[in-house]
């Protein structure tokens, strides 16, 4: 028998519907339910072929549990070892080398030192840092943000120089980015499992939260296969197997915003009737999918194509989008 495990935390729409979706296959030899833990031994396989993470970014004791049922040979959806290392910054900076479009971005060194350092701790940096040098290559209005993290918590709109300082003098401990704001015409959210399946959504990230999926911009179908491409790039290039990317677009140029997003909203009530359905049926596959090709004892994790050409000692370099996919929009 082949377990597909669901661990999650507060959310009950999504996880239940995931559940009953595989299950309603009745695929030989496929089950599906909410994961179970009543011991972590190390080294020791957990019961599942596949789980699919909704929860361990916020709760450390579970990330430790998905990387040790993985050594043993569960295919974890996210990688949690991936995951673990992963951030905005880095991901900005993978974008540029894939040629995917992004904000101008730098990175800041925390306003405060960290805990057990002091100014001898950064010998190597320079003080102050080139602000001209920095305000000169994002420029303003721009926003300011945690390079790791999710959510819109710590988020700054800065108008001016005088504005960043007096905000950057808040953020304590934070490493923090400096963003280019990217003053867009239409705007989307796209779902991406297994690194082939897309749904672009409409979106408005100004509406009200529960609005926000009730935008209809007007892009042609040219603009709906680059950005179908720019989602397929990223998530092979970081090796995510759910995930969303968030595209804004100027002046006809598709921005990815945001796409480290590994355990993306899929609530009914947020994402709408439309969108939770096609996410629960393609996640179901795509469970299943994993399931039936997983080999017990051997490393079922996806990693992405900027850790296997690294490991292979090859150039990042862009990936051509997958010819299997398929791209639906709301």
């Amino acid at each position: 028998m082949k377990k597909i495990g669901i661990l999650f935390g507060q959310e009950r729409s999504f996880p239940q519907a995931l559940v009953e979706r595989i299950n309603s296959r009745k695929v030989k030899n496929i089950l599906a339910e909410a994961v179970r833990i009543d011991k972590v031994i190390q080294a020791a396989p957990s019961d599942y072929a596949v789980i699919i993470d909704r929860i361990s970014q916020d709760v450390p004791f579970y990330r430790a549990f998905l990387k040790n049922a993985a050594i043993s040979g569960t295919a974890v959806i996210n990688n949690p070892f991936w995951w673990s290392a992963d951030e905005k910054f880095f991901n900005n900076a993978l974008a540029e080398k894939i040629g995917v479009p992004v904000p101008k971005t730098v990175l800041l060194p925390s306003k405060e030192h960290p805990d057990d350092t002091s100014a001898d701790s950064f010998s190597n940096l320079s003080f102050p840092l080139d602000w001209e040098g920095i305000f000169q290559y994002v420029g303003f209005p721009a926003f300011m943000k945690p390079f790791a993290g999710g959510g819109w918590k710590h988020v700054y709109k800065l108008n001016s120089p005088e504005e960043f300082f007096q905000k950057y003098n808040e953020t304590g401990q934070l490493v923090m980015m400096l963003q280019e704001e990217i003053n867009f015409e239409s705007y989307f959210r796209c779902y991406c499992i297994g690194g082939k399946y897309v749904r672009i959504m409409h979106y408005e990230p100004r509406n009200p939260h529960h609005l926000r999926y009730s935008a209809e911009h007007k892009v042609g179908e040219e603009m709906m296969k680059k950005m179908e491409d720019y989602v397929i790039r990223l998530n092979q290039g970081l090796g995510y197997d759910f995930n969303t990317v968030e595209l804004a677009i100027r002046d006809g140029i598709p921005y990815a915003i945001d796409f480290c997003n590994p355990a993306p909203d899929a609530d009914i009530h947020s994402v709408g009737r439309e969108n939770f359905e096609w996410v629960v049926e393609t996640a179901a596959n795509y469970a299943i999918e994993r399931a039936l090709s997983h080999k017990d004892g051997q490393d079922n994790l996806t990693w992405g194509s900027f850790i296997s050409q690294a490991a292979a000692g090859k150039k990042v370099a862009a990936k051509p989008a997958s010819p299997k996919r398929t791209v639906k929009s709301k």
